[in-house]
């Protein structure tokens, strides 16, 4: 999976943090305060997330509400899965990640596998 562009991660950052549907004009309206961007890049931008299959849409009115089909989350998972693709020795590539993690981070792991070892049980 391609990480996102720029201007993709900051539609689908607003998007996740939103948790709702929102239109092009509401997510050009936030970007705008911190940066000017065009209403029609935007527009652009959006499409193609949705092409992509990044995001949904619903017609309200005369304009559409996109909203992400994954969650931040997901698309976090798939890029550490890239990363694991990206090594011959995965379990070599896990330990040099695993050493960067936090004790905090580490304990969500551990809760992690425990969580998947009980679902993988009938």
């Amino acid at each position: 999976m391609r990480r996102l562009g720029h201007l993709e991660a900051e539609i689908m950052d607003r998007l996740w943090t939103w948790d709702r549907p929102a239109t092009v004009r509401e997510v050009v309206d936030d970007i705008n305060q911190s940066r000017p961007v065009a209403y029609t890049t935007v527009m652009t931008v959006t499409n193609v997330l949705f092409t992509k299959g990044w995001l949904v849409r619903s017609m309200r009115g005369r304009a559409w509400l996109y909203a992400p089909v994954r969650s931040r989350e997901a698309y976090a998972a798939a890029l550490m899965e890239d990363g694991l693709e990206a090594s011959q020795d995965r379990p070599a590539a896990l330990v040099h990640f695993v050493e960067k993690l936090s004790e905090e981070e580490i304990g969500a792991l551990r809760e992690a596998l425990r969580s998947v070892g009980r679902q993988d049980k009938p």
